[in-house]
């Protein structure tokens, strides 16, 4: 999955300024394992649009609401009309991420391993698309630190195994990435 495209810092990181990458990317992995960080690199590089799939996944205001699966996959497919060549969808919601591959992006699955994610979570900038502001943030941070370890436990969409069944499946452009600087 990962070719000599892409160098490889002297400690094992990918290098992710030196990465080429598709105007159309579908990421997906653990929260805190980097999606978020990855998709602002790759606009960067690209110029194409985001859509952080948190924000059409929870009803607005109420993170711990969950909306129904089709008015997300709705949202999301609208987002991705808009210009189908050019989008970025990254999020953990391996339904979405799955539904998304219809429209043959290249699918990057982030798996930094645990510690990596918690790091992350614990110095997540704030998301202002999300929260009102930081500590309103940080009151989920606690939830979130227990959450995360359980990916490689837990069953269904949200789960290392579903990720991974995703990834396997694809036949499309696709890579793995553990280790990014």
């Amino acid at each position: 999955m990962i070719d000599s495209r892409w160098p490889s810092h002297p400690c094992g990181r990918y290098l992710i300024s030196d990465m080429k990458f598709s105007k159309k990317c579908a990421i997906v992995g653990n929260a805190g394992s980097g999606k978020t960080t990855l998709a602002k690199k790759i606009r960067e590089q690209t110029g194409a649009r985001i859509l952080d799939l948190d924000n059409i996944t929870w009803e607005r205001g109420r993170l711990q609401k969950r909306r129904p699966i089709e008015d997300s996959i709705q949202d999301m497919q609208k987002f991705i009309e808009e210009d189908p060549e050019n989008f970025i969808i990254e999020g953990c919601y391996g339904e979405l991420i799955e539904s998304s591959l219809k429209y043959s992006p290249m699918l990057i699955f982030l798996d930094p391993g645990v510690s990596q994610c918690l790091e992350n979570c614990r110095n997540r900038k704030w998301e202002s698309h999300k929260y009102s502001s930081k500590e309103e943030q940080d009151k989920f941070l606690q939830f979130l630190l227990t959450w995360v370890p359980e990916y490689y436990r837990r069953e269904g969409p949200m789960s290392h195994l579903f990720h991974q069944k995703i990834f396997d499946e694809y036949i499309g452009e696709k890579m793995i990435l553990s280790k990014l600087k």
